[in-house]
């Protein structure tokens, strides 16, 4: 971070102080004439005042502050009318002029010499006022004016470099909170409200730590929910586990006629184990990439569930509702798994003199696939904590694992939609996938 900050704030100081350089040495150097009239004192307003003297008071009063002039400062002064001869005598000696006219070229001239026209408000004569200043003066005075040029753009200079530094310090803060952010992100240690102040600039850094926080908050929801399943699959297995062994150890002990007996239950706590087996890998599964997304065959897969209903609970009716010309792209096998699992659910409480409804419907751009049974329902306070991996709510039995919901919420979730529980109001449980129509491969 040092390095980018020392190279940004360089970067900006000297392209300001090379750009304000540049300006100013260009702009002596292309307008030299024009900087010394407006701005040497011996010239300063000298031919309004020649000007004003000459049409007020006469020859003589402009010929004196001409001669003034070249006292005080050096600077030798003609002036020419319209018609091209001297208004007055001036200041400029005649043996000057013949040398000058004898060496045309200002360079080997110990003088320089500006000219500069001038228009009476008053009158509306027009003067041509010719100055021949010496070069020792001139250098005088260029090392006196360069003061507050020079001054000016140290001052700027420092003004920029403070502007500098402080654009810069807005820049690699920011990236250093940023950077301590994504190291504790890596630590397993990240705060939420680490980038919070950051968050609240209303710039491209504001939004890169509001996307950064969301990102955090999720991959530590993530961490989290990861953990709390290895320790909830821990638990879950250990009871299929001390179950066998306990049998085993039975087994061992008993005399044949009871080993016989004990064999159905060691097979049944088999089953029970690859059951929660199988769905611990499906639940894992569906985090997996699922591959490109596909039509979905919707009536295919009822027609599925009402057959396997039909050989599981014979004597549980199904009622198929079905709309029209319904359309979904999405992983089809992901799709049954979860509405197989919500039916299972519905089978188990449903009682048989009821229908279970199986209904898809178009909802706008969405499609909704629920199931409805007409069983006790679930307690309002335990409806939020439904879909979590190996929750059951109380009075719901024991014969599930608590991972049919959670299967069905992961399979909503990677379609981009969201499985919705609730009590109906006529009585029993409904649960529905709630899916967008148009749905991209993740």
């Amino acid at each position: 971070m040092r390095s980018l900050f020392w190279r940004i704030l360089a970067t900006f100081w000297l392209a300001i102080a090379l750009v304000a350089g540049l300006a100013m040495l260009l702009g002596r150097a292309l307008n030299q004439d024009a900087w010394i009239l407006n701005q040497h004192p011996g010239l300063d307003e000298l031919d309004r005042q020649w000007t004003e003297l000459y049409e007020q008071q006469g020859e003589r009063a402009a010929q004196r502050l001409l001669e003034e002039r070249k006292r005080e400062y050096r600077i030798d002064v003609q002036v020419l009318g319209e018609n091209g001869q001297q208004v007055v005598k001036g200041t400029f000696p005649s043996r000057a002029a013949a040398f000058e006219a004898r060496h045309g070229d200002d360079r080997r001239l110990p003088w320089r010499r500006l000219t500069a026209e001038y228009t009476s408000p008053t009158s509306g004569e027009s003067y041509l006022f010719i100055y021949r200043i010496p070069h020792p003066e001139l250098a005088a005075w260029h090392r006196g004016s360069l003061f507050w040029p020079l001054s000016a753009l140290a001052i700027a200079l420092v003004v920029l470099t403070l502007f500098s530094l402080f654009l810069t310090l807005s820049i690699t803060r920011p990236l250093d909170r940023l950077r301590g952010a994504v190291h504790d992100l890596g630590q397993t240690a990240y705060q939420q409200n680490s980038l919070a102040r950051l968050a609240t600039r209303r710039d491209e850094l504001g939004l890169l730590a509001k996307d950064f926080n969301r990102m955090g908050e999720r991959l530590q929801g993530l961490i989290g929910s990861q953990r709390q399943l290895l320790r909830d699959v821990s638990h879950e297995l250990r009871s299929p586990l001390a179950r066998l062994r306990i049998a085993l150890a039975l087994a061992e002990r008993a005399e044949a006629a009871e080993r016989e007996k004990l064999w159905p239950r060691l097979s049944q706590e088999c089953d029970r184990l690859e059951a929660l087996i199988s769905e611990i890998l499906t639940l894992a599964r569906l985090d997996a990439d699922p591959g490109a997304a596909q039509s979905v065959d919707l009536p295919a897969i009822l027609s599925k569930l009402q057959d396997d209903a039909r050989l599981t609970a014979p004597e549980q009716q199904l009622q198929i509702q079905l709309d029209q010309n319904v359309r979904l792209q999405g992983w089809p096998d992901m799709l049954e798994r979860a509405m197989d699992n919500l039916l299972r659910n519905a089978l188990r409480f449903n009682p048989s003199s009821q229908p279970i409804t199986i209904a898809v419907r178009n909802q706008g751009q969405r499609v909704e696939l629920s199931v409805r049974d007409h069983g006790p329902g679930v307690a309002a306070e335990y409806l939020q904590q439904l879909g979590k991996p190996f929750f059951r709510a109380p009075g719901q039995g024991g014969s599930g694992h608590g991972l049919g919901l959670a299967i069905a919420r992961r399979a909503a979730q990677r379609h981009g939609g969201e499985l919705l529980l609730a009590n109906h109001p006529d009585g029993g449980f409904i649960a529905t996938l709630s899916l967008p129509i148009r749905q991209q491969a993740s």
